[in-house]
């Protein structure tokens, strides 16, 4: 087990360049299963999800090579369906194999999946989806049993706009016979990464970005090569991590548009944005309280809702947060408390009234998220601060303490 140790009250001030978005590489490593042969994967980053999918990519058939920040896949002996269910259990990115080794093979064996406890994430979406391009689907003993003797295009429509059902279902489809369409299709940044490496491959899909994905299924693919989009997640933590300490800090390789939303709370609050193409720059202004609510996108992403928590806890006036995405995504309240945080929650609502100053504490991290906004509320703290269960944090911020002591940050780690 290891900690983070935080000495707070220090300005971040410079620049860093943020890596390759978590949320798209692990469907992409997915998706390389749909073909025979070695697929190139740049700006990979290294965290403990990615490990995860690797060693299931592994267990299948496939070779991988770690070169720098990139991943060789050779899934040319892939011959396996069944997923183990411990590694189900460590991670929820795993159902998206369900659709590349249907589509491939036309049968895939896996359990439930796993991941962050933040409130229920059924997969009804995607076995509607996947039945929908014909596939029969059995649940029984904890256990799903996907089968099809032929997949065909079909017209599906998704109760939710679902991330991961959205990419389960191109997957699934790019092989089909016929044309598919995915309406009510989730429009966030990643599906077009997605896109783009399902299109190098040789598959035709148009729409991503869009409510409506067309498909048009084609009999076999080919590896390819290609580049992760940058992480807007962890680029929207560091740029809160910038105004939470009143500091100046400049975000390399990441565009705008992933973060209008974002963007835009962030100078209601009272921070000082400058963007260009390809790099987002804040620097504290007096901070206020505002009224946030998660939506899908292009809405605020529930993903930056405990950050965004934890620089409440410090503006002026009373903030609240409407949590529409998960409904168990409160987790890091109690431990904010303990640094002297004000946050009443009713339900999927957070009141949040700011307090002068927070003070050090010990706090554990509950999830991914939630571990990261504990972070975020350490640096501004008054004190010493230890944040736990920093596995969680690992699980999707690749050197997150390194590139904060790039920013002067006072953060170190240690085993317990």
């Amino acid at each position: 087990m290891e900690k983070f140790i935080v000495t707070g009250e220090v300005q971040l001030q410079g620049s860093l360049k943020i890596s390759g978005a978590k949320n798209a590489t692990l469907p992409i490593m997915a998706a390389s299963l749909l073909c025979s042969g070695v697929s190139v994967i740049h700006d990979v980053p290294f965290i403990r999800d990615i490990s995860a999918m690797q060693e299931i990519l592994v267990l299948l058939g496939a070779k991988i090579v770690r070169e720098g920040n990139a991943l060789i896949i050779d899934t040319t002996n892939v011959s396996k369906i069944e997923i183990p269910e411990h590694l189900m259990r460590e991670m929820r990115a795993s159902v998206f194999l369900m659709g590349p080794l249907l589509g491939r093979f036309k049968k895939v064996r896996l359990s439930y999946p796993g991941g962050c406890d933040i409130g229920p994430r059924p997969i009804d979406l995607h076995i509607k989806a996947l039945e929908k391009v014909g596939a029969k689907i059995r649940e029984r003993f904890g256990f799903i049993d996907a089968e099809a003797y032929k997949l065909t295009g079909g017209d599906i429509h998704f109760d939710f706009p679902s991330v991961g059902a959205t990419e389960n279902a191109m997957m699934a489809a790019v092989l089909a016979e016929g044309a598919t369409i995915i309406r009510n299709a989730a429009r966030e940044p990643e599906i077009n990464d997605l896109q783009t490496f399902l299109n190098k491959m040789g598959a035709k899909i148009s729409g991503a970005g869009t409510d409506t994905i067309c498909i048009e299924g084609v009999s076999k693919l080919f590896a390819t090569e290609h580049t992760i989009m940058p992480d807007r997640i962890q680029a929207g933590t560091f740029l809160m991590a910038g105004a939470m300490t009143h500091g100046d800090v400049t975000i390399e390789n990441i565009r705008p548009e992933y973060l209008f939303s974002v963007l835009d709370k962030l100078e209601e609050i009272g921070a000082h944005i400058t963007t260009a193409e390809n790099y987002i720059r804040v620097k504290a202004g007096e901070l206020r309280g505002v009224d946030i609510k998660t939506l899908p996108y292009p809405g605020f992403p529930t993903d930056l809702q405990a950050p965004i928590l934890s620089l409440f806890t410090i503006a002026k006036g009373t903030s609240v947060i409407t949590e529409t995405i998960f409904e168990n995504r409160f987790k890091h309240v109690d431990e904010l408390s303990r640094m002297g945080a004000k946050i009443k929650v009713e339900g999927r609502t957070a009141i949040i009234r700011g307090v002068s100053k927070l003070t050090g504490a010990c706090v554990a991290a509950p999830d991914l998220r939630a571990g990261g906004s504990l972070v975020l509320a350490a640096l501004a703290a008054e004190g010493v601060s230890e944040i736990e269960s920093v596995y969680h944090i690992d699980r999707g911020y690749e050197k997150f303490e390194e590139k904060l002591q790039s920013l002067g940050a006072n953060i170190i780690r240690r085993r317990t």
